[in-house]
């Protein structure tokens, strides 16, 4: 399966920094998706999922900015959603481009504008992707929420935090792979190769020959704790982070897959938000908390078929 490391220069208020993605399947596919992960993860996350997809999509996986392949900011204050989003809508327009294709007797002439673009977010991937869905023109066709809605309570965003400042840096590989089994627990039950998977793509290895986590000690610092236009705080400050008027304007379709012993997605939120959309599709996994890896056969078979549904009817009518 083709899967290539990819990236682009996106602007800030104090500069230029890049942002990486990994890009599986056929470019040329109209039909895109974008996954993006959760607060201190990265694009690697779905590579399971992305290896499925890409028999039928074109799925492209961000690392947002101070994560994986992707720069680190100067400016720590710049970590926060209107950056996120910013960087989405730069990547959606960079993916949806019309590419060329090879015509009769060798003319080009380009690809129907019939792109297809679903949206998988996982956690803060998938607040990034209810944002998006709910401006005005969005261009997302469907979206899948891992594990996240519109409200958030505090205390789960505190825990969240919490842990990316908890610990750093590892005097060996194995230090950190058992570091990061026991920080992500809540994942559920994974067998050994999900597990070696996630924790050689959540290190690096430092010149001293330390190992590091993938991501930038300062993300967590604007998280929402500073102001940020895209994330308003409730009407009392230890609320958490509320976006209904959000979601109340997000249009598509929308899958929204829970864990079971989920803190961050409340059984009490799921049923406000099916209640504002009664055409809510969602799904409980049992045995896992925050988030669900989208490693194993299950949870796979439940994106691959809310994104594929009526696929073939929509080719038929891009080429008709």
């Amino acid at each position: 399966m083709r899967m290539s490391q990819e990236g682009f220069l996106s602007l800030g208020p104090n500069g230029f920094y890049r942002v990486a993605y990994t890009d599986w399947g056929d470019p040329a596919n109209p039909h895109v998706v974008v996954c993006v992960h959760g607060l201190s993860r990265n694009s690697r996350d779905f590579d399971f999922l992305a290896a499925e997809l890409a028999r039928d999509c074109r799925v492209v996986c961000m690392d947002v900015v101070g994560r994986g392949e992707s720069d680190w900011l100067e400016e720590k204050s710049g970590y926060g959603f209107s950056t996120y989003l910013s960087d989405a809508a730069a990547l959606v327009a960079r993916v949806t481009k019309p590419a060329p294709a090879r015509g009769f007797a060798g003319r080009w002439r380009r690809r129907a504008d019939a792109t297809r673009l679903d949206w998988v977010g996982t956690s803060m991937g998938g607040l990034i992707g209810m944002l998006l869905a709910a401006k005005r023109g969005s261009p997302l066709r469907r979206l899948v929420l891992n594990d996240v809605g519109p409200f958030v309570p505090w205390n789960s965003l505190f825990r969240l935090k919490g842990g990316i400042g908890r610990k750093h840096a590892f005097a060996s590989f194995e230090e950190a792979r058992a570091w990061l089994r026991e920080a992500c627990a809540s994942f559920g039950p994974l067998a050994e190769e999900y597990w070696d998977h996630l924790a050689r793509h959540s290190v690096r290895r430092l010149e001293d020959g330390s190992w590091a986590l993938r991501y930038d000690p300062a993300i967590g610092r604007a998280w929402p704790s500073q102001p940020d236009p895209e994330l308003p705080l409730g009407p009392e400050f230890l609320r958490g982070v509320d976006l209904w008027s959000a979601w109340n304007a997000v249009e598509c379709p929308v899958l929204l897959l829970r864990g079971a012993d989920s803190d961050v997605l409340l059984e009490r939120t799921v049923e406000e938000m099916r209640r504002r959309k009664p055409g809510l599709e969602s799904i409980e996994f049992a045995g896992v908390g925050h988030a669900p890896a989208l490693f194993d056969a299950e949870q796979i078979e439940a994106v691959r078929d809310f994104v594929l549904r009526n696929d073939a009817e929509a080719r038929r009518r891009a080429t008709a």
